[in-house]
């Protein structure tokens, strides 16, 4: 023992002893601009030893292992001076620095350049001196764009298209891959999810003002999540300046559609202590809007019963059933954000980063629906001579109180809290980072009351005069006005009911850092690190159902009505909305008044969407990266993912009737655990220091959506369908290939070009069946056999400074990228495999581009942003495939300064009046179409620095 003990105190002293016979330290230091605002990623270099490195998003940087003595840094940062500082190194010790880099104004032919955009710059630096394939956006560039919320921000990123709700970017698909295979992460600490039956993160939750970058790596790295399968998307929030800074935004405007107003501000302020130890800044932004939405709904069928033979036969498409929708939503945005940042000393720092988002969405919808339609056969023949079937007209609202305002309120939140710290021990660097996240949803009191007419006063359906030659948008209206009086409507149903999802995240996670020299003691350094993640996603949902124990509900006539009919409906005024129970009625009944109503608890409504999910991930990894020759590096790595899930669900059965058999149902779990070993190799080419080449191998995976392996088995008789989950399914994993060349002009700009390719297994999509027990529709999530994305992507960001005159202020923003996939091993509804399908989520073609002007004062810009029709949902058939249509919106926006610190500024959105529509099987015929009308907004900016003197 005594032999042990001396052999481990020898191997101490001998090390110590080198550390303290090495005669080195270590610099450490942050970049900032003339304004106080940390720089990210700029280019740091010791030319003498040809040693350098990269600072982070936050501006810092870390050099360690210098040489006593004087030391000279050099900083390179596109757009700005070259800077440098002498730094005195002493022994074993880290000296701190903090070096400021000036705007470079451009010389071109006698004319001096100063309109060049500092975000861009920032972006552009962040792209170049990153080890893997990345776009970035900048708060800047952020501000330059009429974005309100960070999604619609982000879907000007090449390889991004977003799926709205509401007129707002909502769902994020990275190159053509959908929503849940990519990630979302604040701060590096993964964003949970709202929405109860996905992964999917609400971007439209969070303002895009509360955010200082936007990293989305196309090309993941060993030390970051690998259930990233599109891509991950990384939210940089503001931090604190090294000077003081004061910014606000106040401002309104109009949505077309309703005439209302806009009501938007937002609050920034930070600073830091003279001895520059403690920094703060507090952020809050807020966004008060009324708006809509005018909406059109089809169902379309290609078959028939016979009135002949009983048997289906094929017909000309028709309508079985369709919508006329009108939406009138308050949508209120509330964000926080206080970040907090501590320094020791040189060698120790901790930092706190939060962010509460709250939102409030309050909505009426009035639908009026001609269901159950069926053809009119001409007398003993196939002729189909008209249609015919039902109409309902349903209010949804919610209850008279001061949260809901008798509307159906979703009350969103999503909050993050983050304590980290980053650590010196000699030459090793120590990061970690402590997490919780969560995500809500709450919609409490969300009521419907239906009417119905069902047939004629002689007894037969409702007859009906169609347009469905003119399938971009069909038309079914009562042949006879007689009809369809209102007194003729009877109660259908009154509802309420009760939803709450919620996910909560903790996070844990570490990195270690040393250098490491494997080639000719050129630069490198080795990093290993861990992550143990914990969720847990619970949705808790009820619903019941009351019937009115008077007659005074009997007929639509006798209630408080309110006519929705719009001449200026935007899908066509042709469109006649008509009547609907009001509201404001609907929220003051007392449903739960045993005197007035009898309710009923209807299980099977809720419980087979009922569930908790845990979810904990253990991961590690290993990467090595390192300077292969002067211009050649090499990052490569493993990492180990150890997933392990518990499942509580509920198994729903009905019986031959389609009744709820409580016997026969009740909760069931299920368990089940993988490990993924996942490697990826990065190489980076600097042709010259303007110039680089990437190529990227990266392995990545997506884990199945929760409610999709949940075991149960739901029954909608009404609907005529049964969904079921699958616990069988498997992660979809993904191997990927790029290939990109980047070049960045002086003038602050790039052009860059490249291809990528990714072989997936294991994809899930929805498989369409009929179920044997009922006859009805089965839907069920199944694993797909393997698929492929294949695209090119090229971007070009310039300054026109070549031109002559007061045309050097103008600058081109554009990008394009090309997507062609494949999917095999997806069945139709008689089991056959379908060929020919792409991948759900890969649209063609999308493109953003956009035109500028940037004087001393004035700012314009001209945006368009396109992306082709992709398919979104595979159906039983061909027929019943559905598919996202092409969108192309163009937004206007201005800005003027009135002195350094006050622009007022004006933009305009939407100005194509995009709608969202979806189309069933070919382009033509419309399965839904929503418009949403133009959006001005206009005010004041009012940004104050502190300025920092070199």
């Amino acid at each position: 023992m005594m032999k042990k003990n001396y052999v481990l105190t020898t191997l101490f002293t001998l090390l110590f002893s080198f550390i303290a016979l090495s005669q080195e330290g270590n610099i450490q230091g942050v970049i900032i601009d003339d304004n106080g605002l940390k720089v990210p990623f700029s280019n740091i270099l010791i030319e003498s030893l040809n040693k350098g490195t990269i600072s982070d998003e936050d501006g810092n940087f870390l050099i360690v292992d210098v040489p006593v003595g004087t030391q000279t840094i050099k900083v390179n940062y596109l757009g700005y001076a070259t800077t440098t500082k002498d730094v005195v190194v002493e022994p074993d010790k880290t000296v701190s620095v903090t070096i400021i880099i000036m705007p470079e104004a451009l010389e071109l032919d006698g004319v001096v350049i100063n309109g060049y955009n500092s975000g861009q710059a920032k972006a552009l630096n962040t792209q170049k001196n990153k080890q893997n394939i990345t776009n970035v956006v900048s708060t800047d560039q952020i501000g330059k764009f009429p974005d309100a919320n960070i999604g619609d921000a982000v879907k000007r990123i090449p390889g991004i298209t977003m799926q709205v709700d509401q007129g707002e970017a909502r769902n994020i698909i990275v190159r053509g891959l959908a929503p849940q295979l990519n990630s979302v992460t604040l701060n590096g600490s993964r964003i949970p999810s709202a929405e109860g039956d996905n992964r999917n993160v609400q971007m439209d939750l969070i303002p895009a003002d509360m955010i200082q970058l936007i990293e989305v790596n196309k090309a993941v790295t060993p030390d970051m999540d690998a259930d990233a399968l599109g891509g991950s998307v990384n939210l940089v929030t503001r931090t604190s300046p090294e000077g003081f800074r004061i910014s606000t935004t106040l401002g309104s405007g109009v949505n077309f559609i309703t005439n209302k107003r806009i009501v938007n501000g937002s609050f920034l302020m930070g600073d830091r202590t003279k001895n520059g130890k403690f920094g703060w800044m507090v952020a809050a932004s807020f966004n008060d809007t009324d708006f809509g939405s005018d909406n059109v709904e089809a169902e379309w069928v290609n078959e028939a019963e016979s009135p002949i033979t009983g048997d289906d036969i094929d017909v000309n498409p028709f309508v079985e059933e369709s919508d006329i929708r009108t939406y009138l939503v308050q949508r209120i945005r509330r964000s926080f954000s206080a970040n907090l940042d501590y320094t020791f000393n040189a060698n120790n720092k901790l930092f706190l980063k939060t962010m509460y988002n709250w939102r409030d969405d309050r909505e009426n919808r009035f639908r009026l629906r001609y269901r159950s339609i069926e053809p009119i056969f001409e007398d003993g023949t196939e002729d189909i001579i008209g249609y015919q079937g039902e109409i309902r007209r349903q209010t949804k609202g919610g209850i008279d109180n001061n949260r809901n305002q008798n509307t159906r309120l979703e009350d969103q939140r999503m909050q993050n809290y983050s304590l980290g710290g980053e650590h010196l021990f000699g030459n090793m660097e120590f990061d970690w980072l402590a997490s919780f996240a969560s995500a809500s949803e709450e919609r409490l009191n969300e009521r419907y009351i239906e009417y119905e007419l069902e047939e004629t006063a002689g007894g037969d359906p409702i007859p009906f005069t169609t347009d469905f030659a003119n399938q971009r948008f069909p038309l079914i209206i009562p042949a006879n006005s007689s009809d369809v009086l209102l007194s003729r409507y009877t109660l259908n149903g009154i509802t309420e009911e009760n939803q709450f999802t919620e996910e909560k995240d903790y996070n844990f996670f570490a990195n270690f850092k040393m250098p490491l020299s494997l080639v000719n003691d050129r630069e490198g350094f080795v990093k290993f690190g861990g992550r143990l993640r914990f969720k847990e996603k619970d949705r808790d949902n009820d619903f019941f159902e009351f019937e009115p124990t008077n007659s005074f509900f009997d007929s639509m006539i006798n209630l408080p009505l309110v006519d929705k009919t719009d001449n200026d409906y935007l899908a066509g005024s042709k469109y006649i909305a008509g009547a609907y129970v009001d509201p404001e009625y609907l929220g003051t009944l007392d449903l739960f008044n045993e005197a007035s109503f009898e309710n009923e608890l209807l299980v099977e409504e809720f419980l087979p969407g009922n569930y908790l999910v845990k979810e904990d991930v253990y991961a590690g990894y290993a990467m090595i990266n390192q300077q292969l020759s002067d211009k050649l590096s090499l990052l490569a790595g493993v990492r180990v993912e150890n997933t392990e899930i518990e499942t509580t669900g509920n198994l729903v059965v009905f019986d031959d009737d389609g009744d709820f058999d409580e016997a026969a149902s009740g909760e069931i779990n299920e368990d089940n655990s993988y490990v993924n070993i996942l490697p990826g190799v990065h190489f980076k080419y600097n042709f010259n220091p303007n110039t680089v080449l990437r190529f990227a191998w990266t392995n990545t995976l997506a884990r199945p959506n929760y409610i999709d392996l949940v075991p149960f088995r739901n029954v909608a008789n009404e609907d005529e369908e049964v969904s079921f989950g699958n616990p069988e399914l498997s992660a979809t994993k993904s191997m990927g290939f790029d290939l990109m060349a980047e070049h960045y002009f002086k003038s602050v700009g790039i052009i860059s070009g490249g291809v990528f390719h990714k072989r997936i297994e294991d994809f899930i999509y929805t498989f369409q069946f009929q179920d044997a027990a009922t006859g009805f529709d089965a839907f069920q999530p199944q694993n797909g056999d393997n698929a492929s994305v294949t695209g090119a992507e090229f971007s070009f960001q310039r300054q026109l400074d070549f031109l002559p005159g007061f045309a050097k202020n103008f600058s081109i923003f554009l990008n394009y990228t090309y997507l062609t996939s494949s999917a095999d091993g997806i069945r139709n509804e008689d089991g056959d495999e379908r060929t020919d399908l792409d991948l759900p989520g890969t649209a063609p073609n999308m493109f953003n581009g956009s035109l500028a002007y940037g004087g001393k004062k004035l700012n314009l810009r001209l945006s368009a942003n396109l992306s082709n029709a992709y398919i979104d949902e595979i159906g039983g058939n061909a027929f019943e495939d559905r598919y996202y249509d092409e969108q192309f919106f163009l937004d206007f926006n201005a800005s003027f300064a009135i002195s350094d610190v006050v622009r007022v500024y004006f933009d305009l959105n939407n100005i194509t009046d995009q709608p969202l529509r979806y189309f069933q099987g070919v382009k033509a015929r419309t399965q839904q179409v929503e418009f949403y009308g133009r959006r001005i907004t206009f005010g004041l900016k009012y940004d104050l620095f502190k300025r920092t003197k070199q």
